[in-house]
Order: C-alpha cells, then sequence, then structure tokens
C-alpha cells in the first residue's frame, strides 16, 4: 500500500485517491474537530489537500512503518512558511487506508493551510 501512495503523491494523481481508501475510511484533519468519514467525504478533503500541499516543495523525510501502519515525517514551503508534519496511515488487509491522521506545525501555517484547503473544497463541490 504504501509504495502505492508514494507513486500517487510523486506522480500528483490526484484523481487516483480513492483508489487506496477503504469504503469506512476516517480522516483526522489538523483544523477540523469531528473526523471526516467515509470514502467519498475524505477523497475530498484528500483532493483539496494534494493541491494545497504538493506544490514542487513537498518532501517526506521520514518513515516509521508497522505492521499495516506508516507514520510519514513531511515538510513542505507555503507562501514563505516552512512547514513540518506527519501523516499517520492505518490500511486493512486489502491494502485500503482505513485511517489517515494528519498533524502539523508551526501554528501559523494551520490558519493558512485551512484557508486554502476551504476555498479548495469549495471549488470541489460545485
Amino acid at each position: 500500500m504504501l509504495n502505492h501512495w508514494h507513486t500517487l503523491i510523486k506522480n500528483k494523481a490526484i484523481d487516483q485517491v480513492s483508489t487506496l481508501l477503504a469504503d469506512d475510511v476516517t480522516l483526522f484533519s489538523p483544523v477540523i474537530h469531528t473526523p471526516i468519514q467515509g470514502k467519498k467525504m475524505v477523497s475530498m478533503y484528500l483532493t483539496a489537500a494534494f493541491h494545497t500541499f504538493l506544490n514542487g516543495t513537498f518532501n517526506y523525510d521520514r518513515e516509521f512503518l508497522g505492521a499495516n501502519s506508516a507514520v510519514l515525517e513531511f515538510s513542505l514551503n507555503i507562501q514563505g512558511i516552512d512547514i513540518n508534519g506527519i501523516d499517520m496511515i492505518t490500511w486493512n488487509e486489502q491494502g485500503k487506508i482505513t485511517e489517515f491522521k494528519v498533524m502539523i506545525r508551526p501554528y501559523k501555517a494551520l490558519n493558512m493551510i485551512n484557508d486554502q484547503m476551504t476555498a479548495m473544497l469549495a471549488k470541489l463541490k460545485q
């Protein structure tokens, strides 16, 4: 599963994100209090994240692997702000993502990312 994820990121294959998600996937966002549930909604939020994050500066720096999970540390720069974060990903026996949790620092980056993703989500919902 993880190799497919990295290929998807490398190729910016935004339209393929849903192929990696389980039907009952849950996303924990750093800016939204309530977990986002279901393949359709999580796919929409990850699509908005791809548009926001995959700006040419995004890079996975380190990986911590478990049997069916991974913590991927990333870095990027948006509007002059150096951002660090982690994606915590869990998948099932079929290789489909069941849980995706994102944490980001510094705090000032959260508001900027929230604004950009909110604008992107509005476009996606049209």
